[in-house]
């Protein structure tokens, strides 16, 4: 089964471009953020608060869920869609990061990646096969190769085996997919190469060669400086086919958002909206504000008086002040509400912008509201 991309807008004077994306629950536009949902729920929101909010599709966890509930128990509701209530696109990403960032006695061999559960230490070997097995398991809309994170800074040497094993690994894991699912749902690429040049041209053309119905940069927001993961994004993401979603993982802040879609990016994830609505940081169009700030006890106007989510519709900064200062649960609930919102509207107008001609001035307007706080 084909996953045909179609590009229906493309800006001018940058890279930036609208889309359509078919996937197997649903058509997605593009350029898209995808809230982050690691244990098949975005923390502290329903599916419907998620639908509301104008979410197209979200992530799932593969590392994570494969070690807990496990696929015997998503196999009793045929994949995570019935077992989380949630009917629109799901991407699960390879389980590759979580085993560099968080398992134990992590050990890289040709077979795969050999760990101790940070649950429980019970040892586990995610192949490339397992991997793809896993989320044929999840019956995700977008799977991803399994592939080898590396820190930064390294060593370009170290970059270059991690770049070779990801692509062999990419190959068994499109063997998999082909011969258990015939390409029924999409599998994605994984470009690495760290910040050299030469070593992103030697990815993407080895796995362009690949024909995946997506590709993705790995390797970034990582702790490279914001500058650099720019300069790789303009010159790795004209190393992908037009004619395919490019999908940047992990990032970021909405600036980043902007910035990368100028530079031909589709598809973005990034705990940031939730992680730090929990942590009192509410994103608004003049930037972020910290909702814990002694000025905004008796304010009684919104989070952010352009914003029309719910919790900007109906509670005060007082309130959400109030709130976090407290503990109380729907702080975060609120909080997170707001943001998700935020992130997707801002995708939204991204979008319109393009699809209107007008990328170049939204860019603009968006940098010269962002730094008017």
């Amino acid at each position: 089964m084909s996953h045909p991309f179609n590009v229906t807008a493309q800006s001018q004077t940058t890279r930036a471009r609208a889309g359509e994306l078919k996937l197997v629950h649903g058509t997605i536009k593009t350029p898209v953020f995808m809230p982050v949902g690691t244990l098949a729920s975005v923390k502290s929101l329903s599916p419907e608060e998620l639908k509301e909010a104008g979410a197209q599709i979200i992530l799932g966890n593969t590392y994570h869920l494969y070690l807990r509930p496990g696929c015997e128990v998503i196999d009793l509701f045929s994949g995570l869609h019935r077992f989380m209530n949630w009917d629109r696109p799901i991407l699960t990403d390879s389980g590759g990061f979580q085993v560099f960032s968080l398992a134990k006695l992590t050990k890289i061999t040709e077979e795969g990646a050999a760990f101790q559960s940070h649950i429980d230490g019970s040892k586990h070997l995610l192949t490339p096969e397992k991997s793809v097995e896993v989320q044929i398991s999840l019956n995700s809309d977008i799977m991803m190769c399994l592939d080898q994170c590396i820190e930064y800074p390294a060593e370009k040497e170290a970059v270059r085996a991690a770049l070779e094993i990801t692509t062999r690994w990419a190959k068994r894991c499109k063997s998999t997919w082909t011969e258990k699912t015939g390409g029924k749902n999409a599998l994605f690429g994984i470009v690495q190469g760290g910040m050299f040049e030469d070593l992103r041209r030697q990815s993407a053309e080895e796995l362009g060669e690949m024909d995946f119905p997506g590709y993705a940069l790995g390797g970034l927001s990582v702790g490279e400086p914001n500058q650099m993961m720019y300069d790789v994004a303009e010159y790795a993401l004209p190393l992908l086919p037009d004619n395919k979603p490019k999908y940047i993982m992990g990032v970021g802040t909405p600036e980043d958002l902007v910035e990368l879609v100028a530079r031909g990016a589709d598809m973005f994830d990034c705990v940031m909206p939730s992680r730090n609505a929990r942590n009192g940081q509410l994103f608004t169009r003049n930037g972020a504000i910290n909702i814990s700030n002694a000025r905004f006890r008796t304010d009684t106007g919104p989070a952010d008086p352009e914003c029309d989510c719910y919790t900007c519709r109906n509670y005060s900064r007082a309130y959400l002040r109030h709130l976090y200062m407290n503990r109380e649960l729907l702080a975060y609930r609120l909080n997170t509400l707001h943001n998700i919102h935020f992130y997707i509207r801002l995708m939204e107008r991204m979008r319109a912008a393009i699809t209107d001609g007008e990328f170049d001035a939204f860019r603009r307007n968006f940098h010269a509201h962002w730094q008017a706080r």
